[in-house]
């Protein structure tokens, strides 16, 4: 007699009966728990805090992938989409709500239009250092730029608390210290951050896999046998790709977004492009 203590999912024996496109799954899956893994040890995270959050997001799935079962009904086909007992399921529903909707920052849209504007770039096509206080181009008037609520010398602040500007203070002029968004003083920030790209680009994959493939852009280059000098050549070559492509791209996108608000078209859909660059030693020797 099996455990009654065991859910079907928790049950070995079940995982002997997995099709060929379920192990699939699962065999893909490893390539994301080992850095999440990796992340919970760093930070001391047990593996049933984890599971927990994984059962809420299984009931939320579930309960996404049945829209027309009657609220009677939905807990028990819940329970037998996810494996999970019908006390479990009940008990996970009455969670709070953990999911929440990206928002804009004020200091990431100060940021990218520093990077992107093309009145804000030299001769060299690198971001302008600029005054602090004046007429534009000056920090001043970029920060109004980007937003009206919060006090130029507040953005300032947080983008120098950051490490990703910092003030002259002979000239009283501010320049950028970095060409990549990545808040060195804000562990949580760059969680967020985390989160929301790595989050986006596996729902773009699975939403592929899912369907025929067409939905997203989610592609990627693999190369190997590459020597070290040439590692970084390649990182540097991929850095200078992410500035074209944000100079190129984000002006475009602004225009768009004013375009649909001048036209009264219903502003309802958000969009996140990416790049990113992992690098590692090969298994064996070529």
């Amino acid at each position: 007699m099996r455990n009654p203590s065991l859910s079907p999912s928790e049950d070995p024996s079940v995982l002997d009966a997995l099709s060929a496109d379920q192990q699939a799954v699962l065999d893909a899956l490893d390539s994301v728990y080992g850095p999440l893994a990796q992340l919970c040890i760093a930070k001391g995270i047990r593996i049933r805090a984890v599971e927990d959050r994984l059962r809420t997001a299984f009931v939320a799935a579930a309960r996404e992938a049945h829209p027309a079962q009657s609220s009677t009904r939905l807990t028990s086909r819940i329970s037998a989409t996810t494996g999970l007992t019908r006390r479990e399921v009940a008990r996970l529903e009455s969670q709070p709500d953990r999911a929440h909707e990206p928002q804009r920052s004020p200091i990431t849209e100060l940021f990218t239009r520093w990077l992107s504007d093309p009145a804000l770039r030299g001769p060299d096509n690198k971001p302008l250092v600029l005054a602090r206080q004046g007429p534009a181009p000056s920090f001043e008037s970029l920060a109004q730029a980007a937003t009206r609520d919060v006090h130029p010398r507040t953005l300032l602040d947080e983008l120098c608390r950051l490490q990703l500007a910092a003030v002259e203070a002979d000239s009283d002029r501010v320049h950028l210290l970095r060409d990549a968004f990545v808040p060195r003083g804000d562990w949580a920030r760059m969680l967020a951050f985390l989160g929301d790209n790595v989050g986006d680009h596996f729902r773009a994959a699975v939403a592929n896999v899912l369907q025929d493939g067409q939905q997203q852009i989610e592609q990627a280059i693999f190369a190997d046998e590459l020597s070290a000098e040439s590692l970084a050549q390649a990182r540097e070559l991929m850095a200078q790709q992410w500035r074209t492509l944000l100079a190129q791209v984000a002006p475009q996108l602004e225009k768009m977004i004013e375009a649909d608000r001048q036209a009264g078209r219903v502003q309802d859909h958000s969009l996140r492009i990416g790049l990113f660059t992992w690098s590692q030693a090969m298994a064996t020797k070529p």
